[in-house]
């Protein structure tokens, strides 16, 4: 199993990534460990906003893709009301596989 998140960061921004073992990697992000990403090094995570469970990491780097295309709005919207992750994203993506996690 992969999982895409979404981290809220301390500027109000939305980090988004892939992960084999999700606690694992939110630990990495939280402790600020030299594993961390370099934008959650400087941007500081503050909270798991949402999380999907994909079969593959492929499907997950797709989800993740697609997220990243939001628009800042468009993200906001998805971590409010997950379920409408078909509506947000679906013209792009079919999203029928992913299990929504957080």
């Amino acid at each position: 199993m992969y999982y895409t998140y979404m981290l809220r960061c301390s500027d109000g921004s939305i980090y988004t990534g892939v992960a084999a073992d999700l606690e694992k990697r939110m630990k990495v992000h939280f402790s600020q460990d030299e594993e961390c990403a370099k934008y959650t090094k400087s941007h500081h995570p503050l909270k798991l906003e949402r999380a999907w469970q994909s079969e593959n990491r492929s499907s997950a780097q797709k989800l993740e893709y697609r997220i990243k295309s939001l628009t800042k709005m468009q993200k906001e919207e998805l971590i409010a009301s997950p379920e409408k992750i078909d509506v947000i994203i679906s013209q792009k993506l079919d999203c029928t596989s992913y299990k929504n996690v957080i």
